[in-house]
């Protein structure tokens, strides 16, 4: 299995940040909605980024706010973008390790053909390094599998997985 140490804290502060930045006077709901998370999760992740300074609150009318991105918040968001990225790129390493390792024992066994089952980003960085690899990605029934389930990733051949 694929090793990952996302901080979900993190990534939910930088979405919350660019959808502040996108549009300043978005409601709580709203951004609840777009980041898939509960109303009490947005306002606690606001209080905590209000108070570390990354984000003012103004008054915009009676009931409505106005959320400004300050340059503490947007020295925050660049840092956080950074660390996303770089944990996307270990993360896509792992996955082609790992796949190449699972390779190298089908080559032992002179095999050069296999199906993947499983889809998304994962199934796809999978299924660029079987190519890589030179080995023909079919849909064939009588050929191994390479069942991609989320970040678990595993090799069957001859009904027998294989870690």
């Amino acid at each position: 299995m694929v090793d990952v140490d996302l901080k979900t804290d993190d990534f939910r502060d930088l979405a919350l940040l660019q959808e502040v930045e996108a549009d300043p006077d978005v409601s709580q709901a709203s951004l609840a909605q777009n980041l898939g998370v509960a109303i009490g999760t947005v306002n606690w992740h606001l209080k905590r980024l209000i108070d570390k300074g990354c984000i003012k609150v103004k008054r915009a009318r009676r009931r409505k706010l106005r959320y400004i991105i300050t340059p503490e918040g947007l020295a925050l968001r660049a840092n956080l973008t950074v660390a996303y990225i770089q944990q996307s790129f270990r993360l896509f390493h792992q996955v082609r390790e790992q796949v190449r390792c699972l390779l190298a024992e089908l080559a032992e066994a002179d095999l050069d053909r296999l199906r993947i089952e499983g889809n998304g980003d994962i199934a796809d960085v999978c299924r660029l390094t079987c190519m890589e690899q030179h080995f023909k990605v079919t849909r064939e029934q009588d050929v191994p599998v390479l069942l991609v389930d989320g970040l678990d990733i595993r090799l069957e051949y001859n009904g027998t997985r294989q870690n």
